[in-house]
């Protein structure tokens, strides 16, 4: 049985994947090291998974967890662009010097390496482009968090040619499922709906974010983990490239029977998200689950928020009254 140390495992995509090794991935042993930043959540982690509460940029604590597994599957970072506009230096100390942390443990003790990026680190496209991110797009950054997602990859690439690390790299579109953090925009609105508001469109509600369920994500993670080229580069996607923001928010208005208020743009709002997946696809025979223009995958997820209240409402007016204080 082979040891996986998943950083930010109590986190929104982490905690989906320590569920999903959990339940189909029983060849793995799986320990969480989670810093509890406000986007994490202890419960998010199931019971009997060994959790250490520790910041990556612990130099002396990540060295001791990644000496004691055999893979490390990188999902911590800072990740709402908002925040980061607001704020850059914690995306500076997560994003960037955490990874650099963590490459230094992996080299040290020669272990194997995933690292999770987004694909937000290509800039965007026009709405009318064509064309998709592939795993050649040259990077194009566009707000703090995205430029330290591109730093950490950055790094991420050198110290494999530089220091031989065996790690692989992914790029995946935006996530949405349970345990996502209620700030996040299909959260908000479903929770919005729940609690009698409406929902809330960014400006027109043309930007398209190329949607994948997180369970979807993680499989392709899982099958890069075991069949992927050491050194190679994975954009993951679904796509979901045809459908905009409006779309997206009618869609969790007409399964919920809600109503949505149009609200002050993001700053630098990107356009067009588009992920090509060819080679994920192609090379180790990626399929996802959710394909029905996302349909299903919001289903499931509204069953979940609806389900599972006493997770999200105690930030819920928190949350809001900031994004008030915005105008959004």
């Amino acid at each position: 049985m082979k040891t996986l140390l998943v950083t930010g495992g109590a986190g929104f995509i982490g905690a989906n994947f320590v569920r999903l090794t959990l339940s189909a991935y029983p060849q793995y042993r799986v320990i969480v090291v989670d810093k509890l930043t406000y986007a994490a959540n202890r419960a998010n982690v199931p019971d009997g998974v060994e959790f250490v509460r520790g910041d990556i940029c612990d130099a002396e604590l990540m060295d001791r967890l990644v000496r004691d597994c055999d893979i490390v599957v990188h999902f911590a970072a800072e990740s709402h662009n908002d925040n980061s506009l607001e704020n850059p230096r914690p995306f500076l100390d997560s994003n960037i010097i955490g990874t650099y942390t963590i490459l230094e443990a992996v080299r040290r003790h020669g272990k194997r390496l995933h690292h999770i990026s987004t694909d937000e680190v290509f800039g965007d496209l026009e709405l009318d482009d064509p064309n998709r991110f592939t795993e050649t797009t040259p990077y194009n950054p566009s707000s703090p968090y995205s430029s330290t997602k591109a730093s950490s990859d950055l790094l991420v690439r050198a110290w494999i040619r530089s220091f031989g690390i065996a790690a692989t790299i992914s790029n995946c579109s935006n996530n949405y499922g349970p345990y996502q953090h209620i700030e996040k925009f299909i959260p908000r609105q479903i929770t919005n709906i729940l609690c009698g508001l409406p929902a809330k469109l960014y400006g027109t509600g043309e930007q398209v974010r190329d949607w994948i369920h997180v369970d979807d994500h993680n499989t392709a993670v899982h099958l890069i983990l075991d069949k992927g080229v050491l050194g190679d580069t994975y954009i993951i996607g679904a796509d979901n490239d045809h459908v905009n923001n409006k779309q997206v928010i009618e869609m969790i208005c007409e399964l919920m029977g809600g109503e949505f208020e149009h609200v002050a743009d993001r700053p630098g709002h990107d356009m067009r998200y588009a992920m090509d997946s060819t080679k994920l696809r192609t090379t180790l025979g990626w399929e996802p689950k959710y394909t029905d223009a996302m349909r299903d995958g919001l289903k499931q997820t509204i069953a979940w928020y609806r389900d599972n209240e006493d997770w999200w409402r105690p930030q819920k007016d928190a949350i809001e009254a900031a994004y008030a204080a915005r105008g959004q």
